[in-house]
């Protein structure tokens, strides 16, 4: 123990002595700045860009039945919840008495300015074809080729009975960023 005190004199000696610094400076606690991973960010934008490219829908489609298409590189959940009512119609437009051109028309349209007012889920009502014919159901086919093609439609699905059934479809849209 002796040993030990007279280390420590001699420490105490050496060092000779202190006194406190005060400082007039305040002390600032810095901000920690969450890291954000830019490229991976930028790498998924540009995959879902390029999933985002859609394959055209373009089979004939019978009478009574229901529409149903997911954009690739979306997840399927979204289509369910799509077809369960998850989004609330926030607009709807109604092709009855339109030829195939004017209903073209009048669903891009109605999309781009869905998206420009921010919405998120319409409703196209294009009615069953249960008077068309032999040709089937042409507004139907034509509201889904136009539907697939539209960069911005993430998915769309036949309406719950009581909104229409297969006689309109839910369309979800990809908003803005």
């Amino acid at each position: 123990m002796s040993d030990d005190k007279d280390d420590f004199e001699l420490f105490r000696e050496s060092v000779g002595g202190v006194r406190r610094i005060r400082s007039t400076r305040a002390e600032v606690e810095r901000q920690r700045i969450r890291a954000t991973p830019r490229m991976r960010e930028a790498d998924e934008r540009r995959v879902v860009d390029e999933l985002s490219e859609a394959r055209p829908f373009d089979y004939e489609l019978e009478t009574g039945e229901e529409l149903c298409w997911l954009r690739p590189g979306i997840q399927s959940r979204v289509l369910r919840r799509l077809r369960r009512g998850y989004w609330s119609v926030q607009d709807e437009i109604d092709l009855h008495q339109m030829n195939t051109e004017a209903a073209t028309r009048s669903i891009r349209i109605f999309i781009d300015e869905a998206l420009a007012s921010g919405k998120r889920c319409i409703r196209v009502i294009h009615g069953k074809g249960l008077r068309s014919g032999p040709a089937g159901p042409r507004l139907k086919t034509v509201t889904a080729r136009v539907l697939s093609r539209h960069p911005r439609v993430l998915a769309f699905a036949s309406a719950p009975p009581t909104d229409g059934g297969t006689g309109a479809v839910y369309v979800l849209l990809k908003h803005s960023k």
